[in-house]
């Protein structure tokens, strides 16, 4: 994908406390999106089931990239795959394993989000993880699935320094408590709006009567467009936006958006469900350029689809049509959400070629947000 658009010495890889200590995310602001509450910990991991783990690689100055990876369940997810759906923005991307997920409707591995030019190398992590875990023996054909954004503009990219190992790491070490946001993990070296861009993620809890089914979505974010933060125009107040006086033509970039639920949608409704996290996209402002790759990854954590059965037949409860609206204005909610999360949690970050990528300025943002009777 395009891109033209997390003070130590040595190598770090890991995690990034001091942004998850210091920044604040949207509802801390008094900004809420939507109508639906949040689950407890407002991230994709409330989900049961799904965990999160990042690599962060920040070194000398010109390394910022990383991998942040979604396991669905603690399980084989090889021997006993999940219902998926992947569903298409604009295409200007490298996302590994969509054509096997659009024909048989499920995943078995868990999913890497990474740079541009490190899709092999997570993609061939994910393949030595499925062929070493137990049970596994006789595998012979596995798909990888690995969405990525260009994080170039920051992070020297051309030295892929993203390994085998740092996608190993990650997922060894993924759980499924509070999911750090902002310059981390695969958010380390990407741009959004023309501000610093990262990882966010958001959920949403139905009522009861709803079904009290949990939507969650975790993003990468590396796109460009006008920002808006609740309706309120602040790319256009804080005069930094696409186009603008036709001067910055970029608009280019990407967005990955992965959606978990523990709705039992099959894959037909799973993309149902993709699609509307698109509508959370634009409403931040965001245009799907020409140069942008947009990606939705949807799974469900209801049931699981054994890789070898004594069955001929498949059979599950799956939620009907008629109920699937709620769902859809839940991922719309939290993909709103998550993205302007990864704003807020991203912090000022300088790297390749002495590129300097400004943070959100939070303090005006709020400002913008009061002026527009967003909050008190």
């Amino acid at each position: 994908m395009s891109r033209h658009c997390v003070l130590l010495i040595g190598l770090v890889v890991g995690i990034h406390h001091v942004t998850f200590a210091q920044n604040k995310r949207l509802r801390e602001l008094g900004v809420k999106i939507g109508i639906l509450p949040t689950g407890k910990l407002n991230a994709i991991t409330d989900v049961m089931g799904v965990k999160v783990g990042q690599t962060t690689l920040n070194a000398g100055d010109s390394i910022r990239t990383g991998a942040t990876v979604i396991l669905p369940h603690d399980g084989n997810v090889f021997q006993q795959k999940i219902p998926a759906a992947i569903e298409l923005g604009n295409g200007f991307g490298k996302l590994a394993g969509y054509s096997q997920v659009a024909e048989l409707g499920n995943i078995e591995t868990p999913i890497v989000l990474t740079n541009t030019l490190n899709v092999s190398t997570a993609a061939a992590a994910l393949v030595d993880w499925t062929l070493t875990q137990k049970g596994n023996e006789n595998v012979r054909s596995v798909n990888p699935i690995v969405g990525e954004t260009n994080d170039s503009y920051l992070n020297d990219i051309r030295g892929r320094h993203v390994k085998q190992s740092d996608v190993i790491k990650a997922l060894q070490t993924a759980s499924s408590g509070s999911v750090e946001e902002g310059a981390v993990g695969a958010g380390t070296g990407t741009v959004c709006f023309g501000w610093k861009g990262g990882i966010g993620t958001s959920s949403r809890k139905l009522p009861a009567v709803l079904g009290g089914y949990t939507v969650g979505v975790l993003v990468q974010t590396n796109f460009g467009g006008v920002l808006e933060v609740a309706g309120a125009p602040v790319g256009v107040e804080l005069g930094k936006y696409s186009f603008k006086e036709t001067l910055d033509k970029s608009g280019d970039g990407s967005c990955m958006i992965v959606v978990a639920t523990d709705a039992p949608l099959d894959a037909r409704n799973l993309k149902r469900l993709a699609k509307r996290a698109l509508i959370g996209l634009g409403k931040t402002g965001g245009i799907m350029a020409n140069g942008s790759g947009d990606y939705v990854i949807a799974f469900s954590t209801a049931y699981t689809i054994p890789h070898d059965s004594k069955s001929k037949f498949e059979e599950q409860k799956l939620l009907r049509n008629d109920d699937t609206s709620p769902l859809f204005l839940a991922v719309i909610e939290a993909t709103e959400e998550a993205i302007l999360n990864s704003l807020l949690m991203a912090k000022t970050t300088k790297g390749h070629q002495e590129h300097t990528v400004e943070a959100l300025p939070v303090q005006k943002v709020v400002e913008i947000m009061k002026k527009y009777g967003k909050v008190k």
